[in-house]
């Protein structure tokens, strides 16, 4: 986290899990691809912290940790290929029992104010993921209003970066792409 300038108190929100929403969807190839399966995770354990002060907003931050064994498919399946794919997904994809947290932490930050407390933001920071870190820029919306934050936004990453396999379920029917896509609403709340 980089220092604020003499006299500048930044706000500090913690992320409100209960009214945040964060997901991961994969693409599917294979023989169900034309049919639209493409997965979708909800990430279920996280926590974050975001700092960021009107007066200061180059000095933005934002730290966020998921628990990778959290993720759960969303998607109405049998509950056979939902155990596979969930046991698939934190056995062989993530390694969750070797790699237990995936944490995402910025660099740094550029915002741009859109109106009042709303801003779009550019975050540089590293992601690290299955043992492996690497740069990922995220674009948010932000905004304030009181003492909650709110920010959304959407990223991928490609999984080979992290050395993650490509793997393929219900009987080698579904195969994923490379492509992951997470989307998220965070809503953080100031602490005092």
């Amino acid at each position: 986290m980089t220092a604020s300038p003499p006299g500048v108190t930044v706000g500090y929100y913690l992320l409100d899990k209960s009214a945040s929403r964060f997901t991961v969807r994969a693409f599917a190839s294979g023989m169900f691809s034309a049919m639209g399966h493409s997965p979708t995770f909800a990430i279920r354990a996280f926590t974050g912290e975001v700092g960021f002060d009107s007066a200061a907003p180059e000095q933005a931050s934002l730290r966020v940790k998921i628990q990778a064994a959290s993720l759960e498919v969303t998607d109405e399946i049998k509950s056979k290929d939902r155990r596979e794919m969930e046991c698939t997904m934190n056995q062989t994809v993530l390694e969750s029992s070797k790699y237990p947290a995936i944490i995402y932490e910025s660099t740094g930050t550029s915002v741009e104010q859109l109106g009042e407390g709303r801003y779009k933001v550019a975050v540089k920071g590293n992601l690290s993921l299955r043992g492996v870190t690497r740069s990922l820029p995220v674009t948010a919306q932000a905004a304030i209003n009181g003492d909650m934050l709110r920010a959304y936004g959407e990223f991928s990453i490609l999984q080979s970066n992290y050395g993650i396999p490509l793997v393929s379920v219900a009987g080698g029917t579904l195969k994923l792409k490379d492509e992951l896509k997470f989307a998220f609403d965070f809503v953080a709340r100031k602490q005092e």
